[in-house]
């Protein structure tokens, strides 16, 4: 072993850089959450509305405080401690106060309150005790119950529970035949096709068409047309498009949205808002906690001598602290203007006109006209919201790849998607069109995509080839 010395660079961040850079990153409500910590951790933090609300008779006190005379029998002081200018340090007040915007919104924003949250083990659970069961029907009610996924599925056999329980299979089917009357309807069936046969049986439709299709041909629909449907069934396309018309009203997943936790609400980080011929950004900050340094403080600090070196020293490390979290804040705060005022410039017609007119713009252009990393571009991006006269959108959406129509005109993927979609949604579903047809009608109006193309558009769309949206007799 042996010792050596060697030069080399490293690039080192700074604490107040890395702290900044994590506020950057924070949507509103972990920003706020954070902050409501730090108000804990942090003595010499306060929220301002909170002193706004106090007494006469609580400022009198703190005078009175200030007053009080305390023994100097501490150990000695370090001079260069006190030779701080504690009350130009304390009085800086752009360094030391949260600052925020003035615009007020005229609406009120409610409150998210979230419900009382029932699982789907225990909303079966109260209903299997109000099943007339013996002791042991029960037991293997609850049995199931607890062999069921999120969807109310059942994930093993009749024969697997009996093996499990030690019991006769008719008496396991017994008991999931009761269940099955429980709400919502549709839960604890094996598979997707006996829980929509369960809600065709509880509107009294086993004589159906509808009924026949989920019980024979409920899967062929993956990779058959309507068409080779009804060939197979004998019947007329109509008759399988008004069945396949009462299956889509049930639900492949009985469970969704009755006992999923409460979804978390969005709550824009910042606001644009149309004030005559332009468009104005605020940060919204409403929620956001405004704090200050306790002035408390400064009766503590000005006592000189009289307070203890290690209490002062605790004072200066907290100060050091606070100094830069609400610097920032601060700095955050007009980061996120910044970017999305540059946003806007570029975006003007979508802030005018709507959606549609979303032209192409990629993170460097921005990171170019606000003279910042592109880096910073993304953090300031993801998982923020703005909220816009069109609506609520995340930041990324403005940020999008397009293409250059022959008049020269610059268009966006979403909108050339959009518009893809308005062709669908205005055609012959008697005729559907294929994407071949799409493209050729696509590249005559300008926009010149690969044949490909149109097709990966409309799978990110979600739609179906043209052989499964065609339609007779509409």
């Amino acid at each position: 072993m042996k010792l050596s010395l060697s030069i080399g660079l490293r690039q080192t961040l700074a604490p107040q850089l890395i702290q900044s850079l994590k506020m950057l990153q924070m949507p509103t409500l972990k920003l706020e959450q954070t902050l409501r910590n730090e108000l804990v951790a942090n003595p010499m933090l306060e929220e301002i509305e909170m002193l706004e609300q106090e007494t006469t008779d609580q400022e009198m006190l703190a005078d009175k405080a200030s007053e009080v005379q305390v023994e100097d029998d501490g150990p000695e002081i370090d001079p260069r401690i006190d030779k701080i200018d504690w009350d130009a340090y304390l009085n800086d007040d752009h360094d030391f106060k949260m600052e925020r915007s003035f615009h007020e919104r005229k609406e009120d924003i409610l409150e998210q309150t979230s419900e009382a949250h029932v699982s789907l083990y225990e909303h079966l659970l109260d209903q299997l005790h109000l099943l007339k069961l013996d002791e042991q029907q029960r037991m293997i009610g609850e049995y199931i119950i607890g062999n069921l996924n999120p969807r109310g599925f059942l994930v093993v056999s009749v024969a697997d529970m009996a093996e499990e329980l030690k019991l006769e299979p008719p008496i396991i089917e017994e008991v999931l035949t009761a269940m099955h009357k429980l709400e919502p309807i549709g839960v604890c069936a094996h598979d997707l096709r006996e829980c929509l046969a369960l809600q065709l049986e509880e509107k009294k439709l086993t004589d159906t068409l509808a009924y026949r299709v989920v019980q024979e041909h409920l899967y062929d629909f993956e990779k058959k047309s309507v068409m080779q449907i009804a060939k197979m069934m004998g019947v007329g396309v109509e008759k399988i498009q008004e069945a396949m018309d009462v299956i889509k009203t049930l639900s492949p997943n009985p469970t969704r949205g009755k006992f999923d936790s409460g979804a978390m609400p969005v709550v824009p980080d910042l606001i644009v808002e149309r004030v005559g011929d332009e468009f104005e950004v605020f940060h919204n900050d409403r929620n956001i906690p405004r704090m200050r340094i306790n002035p408390n403080y400064r009766l503590l600090l000005k006592r000189g001598g009289k307070t203890k070196e290690d209490t002062k020293q605790y004072v200066r490390e907290k100060l050091e602290q606070a100094r830069w979290l609400l610097n920032s804040i601060n700095q955050r705060r007009d980061t996120m203007v910044r970017v999305m005022r540059a946003i806007v410039g570029e975006q003007r017609e979508f802030f005018d006109k709507g959606q549609a007119f979303l032209r192409p713009l990629i993170m460097e252009d921005i990171a170019r006209i606000v003279e910042m990393n592109v880096a910073t571009i993304s953090r300031v991006s993801n998982g923020k919201y703005v909220q816009t006269p069109h609506g609520v959108f995340e930041l990324k959406y403005f940020f999008n790849s397009g293409i250059v129509r022959d008049d020269g005109v610059e268009v966006s993927k979403r909108s050339v998607k959009a518009h893809l979609a308005e062709i669908i949604d205005a055609e012959d579903v008697a005729k559907p069109l294929s994407d071949q047809e799409i493209f050729r009608r696509l590249n005559d109006e300008g926009y010149k995509l690969a044949r490909r193309t149109v097709t990966k558009y409309r799978e990110e769309l979600k739609i179906r080839p043209a052989r499964f949206r065609k339609r007779v007799g509409n």
